[in-house]
């Protein structure tokens, strides 16, 4: 049975034969980068950079949806990259906008 399944996979339209496993696999790395950019202080992220991989993610996933082979690789790491993405630019939101107004008011 996991023979099978191996099979399958190696045969599979996106499967390892294929760029269309190995480009989203090795975008995992900015995920995870962005992952490991959390516990940079949110005045050294850059809204550009972070605006670029949330729009990439959501835009991407949704084509990964629609195209023939379905690709799922394609599809998590997409997600992986808005979610991400999205929270950089809330931390860096909130400590430009939001952190001044709160530090006001503790001082009065």
């Amino acid at each position: 049975m996991a023979a099978s399944k191996l099979q399958a996979l190696w045969n599979h339209p996106a499967g390892p034969k294929t760029i269309h496993f190995w480009a989203p696999t090795f975008k995992w790395g900015i995920s995870i980068a962005n992952v490991a950019d959390f516990a940079k202080p949110p005045e050294n992220l850059s809204y550009p950079q972070q605006i670029a991989v949330a729009c990439t993610g959501v835009v991407w996933s949704r084509y990964s949806t629609v195209i023939t082979p379905k690709n799922w690789n394609l599809f998590s790491v997409n997600v992986a990259m808005a979610g991400t993405g999205l929270y950089q630019l809330s931390r860096k939101i909130r400590h430009d906008y939001f952190s001044e107004k709160e530090a006001a008011v503790a001082e009065e």
